[in-house]
C-alpha cells in the first residue's frame, strides 16, 4: 500500500529522501494552493535558524514534490524525521498535479515553534533547490533570493572543537 507526501522544505531534494531510508515510487511536480511559503520553524538542534513552514494565503501557492511513497508505514519514519506530533503535525491536503487534484499528507510547523525572526541556512536552502526538477523558474528564483545565514555548527559540537 502506497501513500502521499507533499514536500515543499528540504526534502524536495530526493538525495536527502533517500539517505532518510525513505523509498518512493514517483516523483512528481505538485502546487498546494492558497498557501505560502515561509521560514519561521525554529530548528530543534540550532535555535537561531529557521526552517520551511506554510501558511494560508489566499493569493499564493507552494511549489513542491509529490512523492508517493512505496509503503505507507514510511510515514512513520517522515513523522521521525519531522519531529511528529510535537514539531509538525501532519494534515491531509489536496494538491495540484499535471495529472489533476491529489490527496496527500502535508506536514505544518506547531505553533509553539514558530519563530518569525529567523532566516534558514544557507546549506538548508540548498536542499531547497535541489529539487529545481520540480519546481517552476519563477520559484527557483525566489527560492534563490531567499535571505539565509552561513551554517552553524550544531548544539555542543563548537566546545567538542575546542577540546580537540
Amino acid at each position: 500500500m502506497t501513500s502521499c507526501y507533499f514536500a515543499y522544505g528540504s526534502n524536495m531534494n530526493p538525495a536527502r529522501m533517500r539517505a532518510r531510508g525513505l523509498e518512493f515510487v514517483s516523483a512528481e511536480a505538485a502546487t498546494l494552493p492558497s498557501f505560502r511559503l515561509v521560514f519561521n520553524k525554529q530548528s530543534h538542534c540550532k535555535p537561531t535558524v529557521s526552517y520551511a513552514n506554510i501558511q494560508p494565503c489566499c493569493k499564493s501557492h507552494v511549489e513542491g514534490v509529490l512523492y508517493t511513497l512505496t509503503n505507507v508505514n514510511d510515514l512513520s519514519l517522515m513523522d521521525h524525521f519531522e519531529g511528529t506530533p510535537v514539531r509538525y503535525s501532519r494534515e491531509r491536503f489536496i494538491v495540484q498535479t499535471q495529472a489533476g487534484p491529489r490527496a496527500t499528507w502535508i506536514y505544518i510547523a506547531n505553533p509553539a515553534f514558530i519563530n518569525n525572526n529567523l532566516l534558514p541556512e544557507s546549506t538548508y536552502l540548498a536542499h531547497l533547490l535541489a529539487g529545481s526538477d520540480f519546481l517552476s523558474s519563477q520559484y527557483l528564483s525566489m527560492l534563490a533570493a531567499q535571505e539565509s545565514v552561513l551554517a552553524e555548527p550544531l548544539l555542543g559540537e563548537q566546545g567538542l572543537l575546542r577540546n580537540a
